[in-house]
């Protein structure tokens, strides 16, 4: 597992940039993309999605990364549209296990309630560490 990427997304949480940033950042390089771009193309998501808190931001950045992955690059490809499903339908079941929900409202409820850490940091270092997880594991 490697560590260093947890800790990229915590210090890019800790630097002000919201949850799904942090994650999508942490990992620009190995998908050929700049900080720059990985900061634009996830700023949306951060607060459960503009702040809506729908779907945690974090969540939203591992999603992101799964596509980068797995996403189909052709219309018609559905097998490749099937993987990604079925890879982000895994990710999101680990996600709740480990975090209880996978709404941002939820969280944010189960962090007032005291059931769960202080959310938002937390939130950013599981996800990284599930893509670690996901990136070693054969179940791919």
């Amino acid at each position: 597992m490697d560590d260093k990427k947890i800790e990229k997304a915590s210090a890019l949480f800790e630097e002000g940039f919201n949850c799904a940033q942090s994650v999508v950042a942490a990992y620009a390089t190995e998908y050929g993309f700049t900080r720059e771009q990985c900061l634009k193309m996830s700023a949306s998501f951060g607060g459960g999605i503009g702040r809506m808190r729908e779907t945690c931001g974090a969540a939203c950045g591992l999603f992101l990364l799964a596509g980068l992955e797995t996403g189909a690059t052709e219309g018609r490809d559905t097998t490749s549209k099937m993987n990604n499903y079925a890879t982000v339908k895994k990710l999101a079941e680990r996600f709740i296990e480990e975090n209880g929900a996978l709404r941002c409202e939820d969280i944010l409820k189960l962090a007032r309630e005291g059931k769960c850490a202080t959310p938002c940091v937390e939130r950013v270092r599981s996800a990284a560490r599930l893509w670690e997880e996901y990136r070693r594991s054969d179940d791919k």
